[in-house]
This record gives C-alpha cells, sequence and structure tokens, in this order.
C-alpha cells in the first residue's frame, strides 16, 4: 500500500543529541531528512509553520495540524508524544483517513514510565512514604506505631483505570502480581485479560468501590473535566486519585475542594490545565496532594528510544507494514 519506489523526503523538527540525530540520519537513509530550522528541545511543545514541511512526504515531530491539513503530498505524521491533542480533531483525523495518509503517535514509547511512575505512588501511598519524609525534612519525630499501622497492603484492593490504552495495559500487567482487582472504563468493551472492563454508564458504581482512582485519559472535547464535582461525589471516601493522563480532564476546584473535606485521602498529580504550574497556584499547598512536573512519561533513553520508535515504523511504512502506534 505504502510501497515507495523513490526515496522519500523526511522533515522533522524534534531537537535530539549529537549521537541520536546520527542515530536518525543513518537510520533514514536512503530517503531525504530536511530539518526545521525551528526545532522544539521539548516533544510537548508546538511546532510553528515551516515552508519546508510543504515539500515533504512523511512529518516527524511536532508540525503545525493545520499545515499538515493543507499539503496533501504528506502521506504519514509520526508524532513524538503519546498525547496527540493539537491532531486529535474530527477535521484532522477524517481528512488523512480519507487521503489514505496515516497518523502515528509514540505511546509504546513512554508506556512503560508511565506505568511505573503511577506504581510507584500508589506503592509510596500504601507504605506511607511521602508522610515519613515530611518528618525526615521536619521536625524528625518517630511515628513508630502511626506509620505501621496507617501502611497497607494492595492486596485485595480495587485499582479503576479511566482509559485503557498502551499505558493502562502496561500499568494492569505491573499491578497483576500485587493481587488487585482491575477496573478499566472504556468506549470498546471488548474483554481483556486480568481486567474487567466496564462502559461509562457504570462509571459511578464503580467508583465507589475503588481504593485507587487512575485517570490516564488524553484531552479531547470529550474528556475536559471528566473528573468533576459529580464524578468525585461518587468516590468511595478515602480513596486515592492519581493523574498521568491530561490536567484539562480534571476540574482543578472540584479535586482542591474534595481534598480539603477529606473526602479523597490523596492524590498524585503529574499534569496540569497551565504548565509550569503557576507558583501562586492552590495544588502547591492543597493537603495531601502531590506534585510532579509532568515528568511520568521520563526516562533516561527517551529520545533514543523515539528515534527508534519511528525508524521502525519507518520501515513498515515503506514496505507498506503494519506500523505500531497507528491512530489512522
Amino acid at each position: 500500500m505504502n510501497k515507495s519506489p523513490r526515496p522519500l523526503t523526511i522533515w522533522t523538527n524534534a531537537q535530539f543529541s549529537e549521537a541520536d540525530t546520527r542515530l536518525l540520519l543513518e537510520g533514514v537513509a536512503p530517503h531525504r531528512l530536511v530539518v526545521s530550522a525551528a526545532v522544539n528541545a521539548s516533544v510537548l511543545a508546538a511546532g510553528g509553520l515551516d515552508p519546508l514541511l510543504a515539500g515533504a512526504e512523511v512529518a516527524f515531530g511536532q508540525p503545525d495540524a493545520a499545515q499538515c491539513l493543507g499539503h496533501a503530498t504528506l502521506r504519514w505524521v509520526e508524532v513524538t508524544t503519546a498525547g496527540y491533542t493539537r491532531y486529535d480533531t474530527p477535521e484532522f483525523l477524517e481528512t488523512f483517513r480519507a487521503r489514505g495518509a496515516a497518523f502515528t503517535n509514540c505511546s509504546e514509547v513512554f508506556a512503560d514510565s508511565c506505568a511505573q511512575h503511577v506504581l510507584a505512588m500508589i506503592l509510596a501511598f500504601a507504605r506511607r512514604l511521602l508522610p515519613s519524609h515530611r518528618d525526615q525534612l521536619a521536625d524528625r519525630s518517630w511515628h513508630y506505631t502511626e506509620r505501621r499501622y496507617e501502611s497497607r497492603l494492595l492486596t485485595g484492593q480495587t485499582v479503576l483505570l479511566l482509559g485503557f490504552g498502551a499505558i493502562g495495559r502496561r500499568l494492569a500487567e505491573l499491578l497483576a502480581p500485587f493481587g488487585v482487582t482491575l477496573v478499566a472504563v472504556r468506549r470498546q468493551t471488548r474483554s481483556e485479560r486480568g481486567v474487567r472492563i466496564i462502559p461509562e454508564e457504570r462509571l459511578s458504581a464503580a467508583l465507589a468501590t475503588a481504593d485507587h482512582v487512575v485517570n490516564i485519559l488524553p484531552d479531547n472535547a470529550g474528556t475536559r473535566n471528566y473528573v468533576n464535582a459529580r464524578r468525585i461525589a461518587c468516590f468511595k471516601p478515602g480513596a486515592r486519585f492519581y493523574n498521568v493522563g491530561r490536567g484539562t480532564t480534571v476540574d482543578d476546584r472540584a479535586l482542591i475542594e474534595a481534598l480539603r473535606a477529606g473526602r479523597i485521602a490523596e492524590a498524585y498529580l503529574d499534569v496540569f490545565e497551565k504548565e509550569p504550574l503557576p507558583t501562586d497556584h492552590e495544588f502547591w499547598d492543597t493537603p495531601n496532594c502531590y506534585l510532579t512536573p509532568h515528568t511520568a512519561g521520563g526516562r533516561h533513553d527517551q529520545d533514543t528510544a523515539i528515534v527508534k520508535h519511528f525508524l521502525h515504523n519507518l520501515a513498515a511504512f515503506a514496505k507498506g507494514e503494519t506500523m505500531v502506534d497507528r491512530v489512522v
């Protein structure tokens, strides 16, 4: 289907280290690589308009979504992120589908790191690591009895996943040895091994039984303020909430009020509606709210993995074979 009788022109605005740039240059041969004058050091940064994109058949990085739609010769776009909010519109996806063009993301690159990040926080909460660390930094008090009897086992607890894509599947694998009950809400309710998949209309009942609620939802028109006051009111008292999806999917005010009231025991947040999170935002001072700066997907070899992911898909694209993380 995508067999190319001649070398492709590949555009990128991704900035990599010297070693990873060399890996990319060597890996794309015999195809031609053109690099935007405005490269992005962060995979989260949106790219701007670039005249070089007009002559490309493949885009790798964060191309301007509107410009992609304006170039019918563009046959494949791979973004360097798992999330693809800028491209997740009916106009973009349906146009690519109608053209027979491909759109892929890098979910597999970030799935394991995000899943391990959530698991780390679940265990930190269960074993009361964060309060003990706080004591170490403060008055060095020795809360022996309190910490021992507050500690919990994950065995027998219920973990509810809001969304069940690559991150959710990997987190389910990591949690399986702990003997938890895994439930996931997803539009497609086909069965998954070891996980009970439920439709959205059963979410309220599932929230009432979940000890841990993990939000992995992307940002789109259907998910904004998904975790709102109405749904938070359904949470099991003392539940813990985690967000490694997108900040826009949570009603900040409702979450803050639930934490202050003790309705939610603790929250771990890695993503926020506005990033960097303003220094005067209430999350910084909200009790039992723990923050990391959108680093759940981070890994020391991130850029190498992104380049290898693209090269794998490039080889498949050139041969008309199945590509990894294909959205369209």
